[in-house]
């Protein structure tokens, strides 16, 4: 007979990870082996797990992080993501870092569980609405390290002249940077510009 899949829960929620706990033990083919409060205990665990479930803000080492030792640890390890966080930037780092599958914490259970199974059988899980955001992320024109340096500063209420002074550039090429930026993220201004880049995650006051 198979083992049941084997969890281990790192959120620095105790009443989360008890819930979570309780549904999984549920299940007749999961079992929870291992729980941490933050990104270092994930790490310094020793815990054999089949599936790690992580959230993407944890002290002391947030999910990316975690995601991508995991993966440089062993390869083959296979993580969901669990988290209030839906922004496209968050959901592609955590992809990219190696993560199987992406969930939002208000997920019903019977969606949790499946998603579980899904992930640890060696597929992808991405609900509808993410899916779907990821997508617009990946046709969409990346910024490049000097437009989000600009964006930045912008977000830091810098002014052209300030920002020239900064990045020891031309008020001219400073312009140059700007329209880009805003052609890239489809909008008009400033303020326009440090919304969407906030809701997108792009960058983080």
């Amino acid at each position: 007979m198979n083992h049941p899949i084997r969890v281990f829960l790192a959120d620095d929620h105790p009443p989360l990870r008890a819930g979570l706990a309780a549904i999984l033990n549920g299940q007749s083919d999961i079992k929870v082996v291992g729980e941490a409060g933050t990104g270092r205990q994930t790490l310094e665990s020793e815990t054999v797990a089949d599936v790690y479930i992580v959230d993407i803000r944890m002290p002391d080492g947030d999910g990316i992080h975690v995601i991508q030792q995991l993966m440089k640890r062993d390869p083959a390890s296979k993580v969901l993501v669990l988290t209030t966080f839906d922004n496209e930037e968050d959901v592609f780092r955590a992809l990219e870092a190696g993560a199987r599958g992406y969930l939002l914490k208000d997920t019903t259970t019977e969606e949790l569980v499946a998603a579980l199974r899904q992930v640890h059988a060696g597929e992808r899980y991405l609900p509808h609405g993410i899916a779907s955001r990821l997508a617009d992320r990946l046709v969409r024109p990346k910024l490049t390290l000097r437009e989000l340096d600009v964006l930045r500063l912008v977000a830091k209420g810098r002014t052209n002249k300030e920002l020239a002074a900064a990045m020891f550039v031309s008020e001219e090429t400073v312009k140059t940077h700007m329209k880009a930026l805003f052609l890239k993220l489809g909008v008009h201004d400033r303020a326009e510009a440090i919304s969407v880049s906030l809701q997108r995650g792009i960058i983080r006051l």
